[in-house]
């Protein structure tokens, strides 16, 4: 029996907890136990909640400012609070819509990436953060040989991602109207069709070449070039919007919002932080919450995040305040990053 009581002691605790959580979120002022008893169903007396208040607060879940006689939640009691998000409610239809059509509209792949931090950004009010189609997992879609003059050739990559890269290469023939250009075409693109960049690359050198003596040079040059392009190293990239909300927010942070700004503009440490949140993650969303980051500038945020496309080829994601409306957030970054996904699998 005493068991029993435990158990629903611990749980009226959480509801109790909860409960600060989304007032404090709401209004950004320290909740008591009067203002709790107003605002909630709890079904117990003022007595019962200045109990589990104070228990959360021995656990260290909540805490009291010098200012103030409420409570705040702190990092483990988001942390606690989040864990215990039984479910979450999803995006209305008319949002869910509105989220495809701005998406669909995009013209190309940097389009897609700034459309969607902008989008991101607007419907959660925080700093938003995607990183680019990760190059090494974006596979070989098609290979385009494109003769401009008698002595150039464009070279057209596109890739799983939606990414297009193209190269000029110089000719020692014209193959404007020459059936070796045919022979090219179909050569590299069976090579490497679903393969990664750097397979694709190895795979192209590796094949034996089986030209006729006359187009031997010509044919092994253009294939070394599309294999030089493969292969090529490209920057990981990450963008970034909406910093202009944690502004509007600046008294959440602890210190001060320079930091945070200072950690922002480090694109290697969010890439890190993208990839080693996807990383944990898969394809659910990850919640790291104050001192949880591991980058010193961000312990005063929150980041949620999760993986878009189906080959977790990238992380994207909202940074903010540890005061975040969490279950709100988490639908909306999970949704974002499913649309992101059928719009580069088209």
């Amino acid at each position: 029996m005493q068991e029993v009581s435990h158990e629903m002691s611990k749980d009226r605790q959480l509801e109790v907890l909860r409960a600060i959580v989304q007032d404090y979120v709401a209004t950004s002022e320290p909740v008591g136990s009067k203002a709790l008893l107003e605002r909630h169903q709890l079904g117990v007396s003022a007595a019962t909640v200045r109990n589990d208040m104070a228990a959360l607060e021995e656990e260290g879940l909540i805490s009291a400012p010098h200012t103030s006689a409420g409570r705040i939640p702190t990092d483990a009691g988001y942390r606690m609070f989040v864990d215990h998000l039984s479910q979450l409610k999803p995006l209305s239809r008319a949002e869910r819509s509105a989220i495809e059509t701005f998406l669909s509209q995009a013209v190309d792949l940097d389009d897609v990436v700034d459309r969607t931090v902008r989008l991101l950004s607007s419907l959660t009010q925080q700093a938003a953060v995607m990183q680019y189609p990760s190059l090494n997992v974006a596979r070989v879609r098609h290979i385009e040989l494109v003769p401009m003059t008698p002595e150039r050739m464009m070279v057209v990559l596109i890739l799983s991602t939606g990414r297009v890269e193209q190269r000029m290469i110089g000719m020692s023939r014209d193959l404007t109207d020459d059936d070796l250009l045919g022979t090219l075409r179909g050569q590299v693109n069976e090579i490497t069709d679903g393969l990664t960049r750097h397979e694709a690359a190895r795979q192209l050198r590796d094949t034996p070449r089986t030209f006729a003596p006359a187009d031997e040079e010509v044919g092994s040059g253009v294939l070394e070039a599309v294999a030089d392009l493969l292969g090529a190293e490209r920057e990981e990239r990450v963008a970034l919007a909406g910093t202009g909300h944690l502004a509007r927010s600046a008294q959440d942070f602890h210190l001060s919002l320079g930091p945070v700004l200072e950690a922002l503009e480090e694109h290697v440490v969010l890439l890190r932080l993208m990839g080693q949140m996807s990383g944990e993650a898969g394809d659910a969303v990850s919640v790291r919450i104050g001192a949880e980051n591991t980058v010193a500038g961000l312990r005063s945020t929150s980041v949620v995040s999760t993986s878009y496309g189906n080959e977790l080829i990238g992380g994207i994601g909202v940074l903010g305040p540890t005061r975040m409306d969490y279950p709100s957030t988490m639908v909306a970054v999970r949704a974002v990053a499913r649309y992101v996904s059928d719009i580069l699998e088209q």
